[in-house]
């Protein structure tokens, strides 16, 4: 499943990149294939996308959508598959996880934190590993 997964986010980031797929706003935004999940029978790919800077996520969307049937088959022609998978597009929501857990390392509070109990840390480890 991870190596279908990856071959399918390949192909499909390419399809993107060379902008295969004849659509005004796609041809607009630069989108980020992250990753791809599979189904246990690799009958169903959800392909997780994200346009540059977030920005019109929901027409991206659907504008993937409307071109679900060309990816199909321009995949089915990339890879081969007993089946060609069905896809599906998700916007990836990890990048704002990332950034949000990033925001709460670089917090004074978590600092703070970091800081008056970072040095008896270092003196134990030095100990133990002595």
């Amino acid at each position: 499943m991870l190596r279908v997964a990856e071959l399918i986010r390949h192909a499909s980031a390419q399809l993107l990149a060379r902008g295969e797929i004849n659509d005004p706003l796609l041809e607009k935004h630069v989108v980020t294939v992250s990753r791809v999940t599979m189904s246990p029978d690799l009958k169903l790919a959800t392909i997780y996308v994200m346009p540059l800077g977030g920005a019109d996520e929901p027409e991206v969307l659907k504008a993937l959508d409307r071109h679900k049937k060309f990816l199909r088959g321009e995949l089915a022609q990339r890879i081969n598959l007993k089946f060609a998978p069905e896809v599906r597009f998700r916007i990836d929501d990890s990048f704002d996880n990332v950034s949000r857990i990033d925001a709460l390392l670089n917090s004074e509070k978590v600092r703070r934190d970091l800081e008056s109990s970072g040095a008896p840390d270092d003196e134990q480890q030095e100990d133990g590993a002595a």
